[in-house]
């Protein structure tokens, strides 16, 4: 990547833009893009599950996918995706353009000055192409959030994240009021650069998005008019509701005139309906495990194959399936199509759950096919 040579892409991979909207391309029916939680499969490593991102995210480049989030996780050894900012700093030196984000980093985990400092970083590495999106959840179990938080009075509610977030975006645009305690206290990089005696520093920060799987921050977001991401993936039942809530409390900002809102969305292709049905078991184990209090690696489709399920165990697989879009690639393509009609999603954010990289991969590329995406 040559960073002093790169323009600020805009929405369409040209130069410009407000770096939040996308453009579909091919026949797809709204920007496609990739929510990757670095999935540790069963016989395989941490290290590998980095290889492997870096491979899906110059896929994913290639193929004309907008952008490429990570997500914040703890205590999980199934996935390698616990610092978000180190992982977007290492796919920020093997892409050019796709635009890099996390989706999310969970800003009760951190000091807002913390988060404004890593995410400065980041976009001093790839100018103009790096989202910040915040969720108000541990990413973990509450343990682990006392453990990383040092504290065993965990604030997740309506009146702490709502003041955080003020007080990151304050850090990011660096204007607190004379007099503020933090006035002269600087998130570097940052805009502190660029107005001081000889700075040239960019002035532009990564565009803040919330993320959320019910109303709460779809609220917060249409009130402050910044773009909303829903986790359908998990939380189907209130996708709908959520998104109506979000656009109902829009109100126009600085930085977004009109609502943006994606989904994630659990998507897998193959050439085989039955082969893509025997890899996304793996992910209805690995979160029966989890939802158990029993973690751990990604299972391989043999080992879910073997598995006797309980009654209950199997109510939960069919239910969890049943938000999984799999099969061939048409069969995918029709079910991302009916639920972007449905939603009324700006984006759609695919993530593929599978036991090795290459299924992963591979889907994303016979996704692209579908819809006549570029070769890149």
């Amino acid at each position: 990547m040559s960073g002093e040579d790169q323009q600020t892409p805009g929405t369409d991979g040209s130069p410009g833009g407000d770096g939040i909207r996308g453009t579909a391309l091919g026949t797809a029916p709204v920007p496609l893009s990739v929510l990757d939680l670095v999935t540790v499969g069963a016989g395989s490593t941490a290290t590998a599950a980095v290889r492997t991102a870096v491979d899906l995210a110059r896929t994913a480049e290639r193929r004309g996918y907008h952008r490429y989030w990570v997500a914040e996780h703890h205590s999980m050894p199934g996935v390698a995706s616990s610092s978000p900012a180190v992982l977007l700093a290492h796919l920020a030196a093997h892409t050019d353009r796709i635009r890099l984000g996390s989706g999310g980093v969970m800003l009760p985990n951190h000091a807002p000055l913390v988060i404004a400092e890593q995410f400065g970083t980041l976009e001093a590495m790839a100018p103009g192409r790096v989202d910040l999106g915040l969720g108000r959840a541990p990413g973990t179990d509450g343990a682990t959030a006392a453990a990383l938080r040092r504290t065993e009075h965990l604030h997740e509610g309506a009146d702490e994240f709502p003041q955080q977030l003020a007080e990151l975006t304050r850090f990011l645009d660096d204007d607190f009021p004379d007099g503020h305690p933090y006035a002269r206290i600087h998130a570097v990089p940052g805009p502190i650069q660029s107005t001081s005696p000889g700075g040239v520093q960019s002035p532009h920060r990564p565009p803040l998005w919330l993320l959320g799987s019910s109303g709460f921050s779809a609220r917060l977001a249409g009130t402050l008019g910044l773009p909303f991401a829903f986790a359908h993936h998990f939380s189907a039942a209130n996708t709908v509701p959520a998104l109506d809530l979000y656009r109902s409390s829009f109100r126009p900002s600085e930085g977004l005139a009109e609502p943006y809102a994606l989904i994630g969305v659990s998507a897998l292709a193959t050439e085989d309906e039955q082969e893509a049905l025997r890899q996304v078991r793996t992910g209805a184990l690995a979160m029966i495990r989890l939802r158990t209090g029993r973690p751990g690696l990604v299972p391989t489709p043999e080992e879910a194959a073997a598995h006797h399920f309980s009654a209950v165990e199997r109510d939960f697989a069919d239910s969890w399936l049943g938000n999984v879009i799999h099969g061939t690639p048409d069969a995918v393509r029709q079910g991302l199509d009916d639920l972007a009609k449905r939603t009324g999603a700006d984006e759609l954010m695919i993530t593929a759950n599978a036991h090795t990289g290459e299924v992963r991969r591979r889907s994303y590329d016979l996704i692209a096919d579908a819809y006549g995406l570029p070769q890149g």
